[in-house]
């Protein structure tokens, strides 16, 4: 099949790169000449195991094109995928205007006798009707619209595509002169067109397990955003049991290991931490929130996982404002006081640092006069981007460094803030010897306190005794 990709950021290359594996004629299509320009060098703009190897074969064997022009995309294109940004706007709503411009133009491109356009980003209940509608006033051919939300995870994201849990495929209308019309359970009737060429599209991708589910376009969108929420409430939930934990005695590690041994439950999304970040769980509970409040509903679960989240990224500074303070009897002593972070992506695996705990972290340390010293294996870059816009004339207070253990040297303590491989057994007395202080802060109780204490240090975990 001939495939054009709107949009070359994390959906859209994921998307481009893996129906390419597949043996599709592939084109991704983006306005970022200078991205564009390193992706057809073989250079890989995100973070992602896998995806390079992946690219390099498939633009090698032909399989796989990168252009500015819409044009290349659509020219003949059986699908085409609309990967674009659906950023938070001020008030938190998704920023739709990426979407809407990118439908129009591809709609003003479109050549082929019928074209299934593949709404891929993260959208509101409705976006599917209006896509059809820009579309259908600036062409006369035949096409339908079809909601495909991703359920990518940064880290795992060629695996996640190649492999996936499942794939919910909301076929939403059609425009143009119909093919024969089906009827879902909705009422709706869609073009039966629609259907079969998105069940060619992943044929090969579900061929051992057909995990495609087929539903209408509205229930399809809310799916993406109700799967987030549900997930970050997880989180949510075990934050607020490991504070109680720490305030009756109980061990939070104990309790979700015993949680996630029922199968109702699962052990998936039960670890306590400094709060969710990146790119979907934030963004996407919010814009439920307003979806919801547009008709006049209130979600409480949801806005409870949001504040309690909010909260938690205070977790930390909040342990280092009481423990430091406390041996000085200096309440707020930070003034002055050196400060080592381990990690600053949101999760491992990948170099986003959007709404990452550590960059809150950072931020409210600076604020109070201290200096910061931090490491991670892979989103140095992206977090002194990030800093430099948040900081400002504070950038200063905060050195990056090239090494976990260069951190370390003179702070006052350490703060974990990402749950790396490379930081889950490191040498506690070397880290003992390079410290002033001797404060661990474990953010993801990834570290044996035991081992902590026998080198001469004190440990702090969320919700561990």
């Amino acid at each position: 099949m001939r495939l054009g990709v709107i949009g070359t950021g994390y959906v859209g290359l994921v998307a481009g790169v893996g129906f390419a594996d597949f043996g599709n004629d592939v084109v991704c299509i983006d306005i970022d000449e200078q991205r564009i320009a390193r992706l057809r060098s073989g250079e890989v703009p995100i973070h992602e195991p896998g995806l390079p190897e992946l690219l390099a074969e498939n633009a090698a064997a032909g399989r796989l094109r990168f252009s500015t022009d819409f044009a290349d995309a659509t020219r003949d294109a059986d699908v085409i995928l609309l990967c674009v940004g659906t950023p938070p706007a001020s008030d938190g709503r998704a920023d739709l205007s990426q979407v809407y411009a990118a439908a129009e133009t591809v709609g003003r491109n479109l050549s082929s006798e019928f074209t299934v356009l593949v709404n891929k980003s993260t959208v509101p209940v409705g976006t599917a009707e209006r896509v059809r509608d820009i579309i259908a006033n600036v062409t006369d051919k035949a096409f339908a619209v079809v909601s495909n939300p991703e359920f990518l995870k940064e880290g795992s994201a060629v695996d996640d595509f190649l492999r996936p849990d499942r794939v919910i495929i909301g076929v939403g209308p059609s425009a143009g002169p119909p093919g024969r019309l089906l009827t879902l359970s909705t009422g709706e009737q869609v073009d039966e067109r629609a259907r079969a060429v998105i069940r060619q599209l992943y044929a090969a991708v579900v061929r051992k397990n057909d995990r495609l589910l087929f539903m209408d376009a509205r229930s399809s969108e809310l799916t993406k955003y109700a799967s987030n929420a549900y997930l970050a409430m997880r989180i949510s939930f075990m934050n607020d049991v490991a504070r109680l934990c720490e305030q009756i005695g109980a061990d939070v590690e104990l309790v979700r290991r015993g949680m996630g041994m029922d199968q109702r439950i699962g052990p998936s999304f039960l670890f306590p931490g400094v709060g969710y970040g990146g790119s979907c769980f934030p963004k996407d509970t919010r814009a439920l929130l307003h979806i919801a409040e547009d008709v006049r509903l209130t979600l409480a679960l949801v806005e409870a996982t949001e504040q309690i989240n909010q909260r938690q990224k205070r977790l930390l500074f909040d342990k280092l404002l009481l423990q430091l303070s406390a041996r000085e009897d200096q309440p707020g002593a930070l003034s002055g006081r050196e400060i080592a972070v381990w990690g600053l992506a949101f999760k491992p695996e990948t170099d986003d640092v959007r709404e990452a705990p550590a960059l809150t972290l950072i931020e409210k340390l600076v604020g109070l006069g201290a200096k910061v010293r931090a490491y991670d294996p892979v989103a140095s870059d992206t977090a002194r981007q990030s800093l430099a816009a948040s900081l400002q004339a504070k950038l200063s207070h905060v050195e990056i460094v090239d090494g976990a253990y260069d951190a370390v040297a003179g702070a006052d303590a350490l703060c974990l803030c990402t749950e790396w491989r490379q930081l889950r057994q490191p040498d506690f007395r070397r880290i003992a010897r390079l410290m002033r202080g001797d404060l661990l802060l474990d953010g993801r109780n990834i570290w044996d306190p035991s081992q902590v204490r026998a080198a001469g240090l004190r440990y702090e975990g969320v919700g561990r005794r």
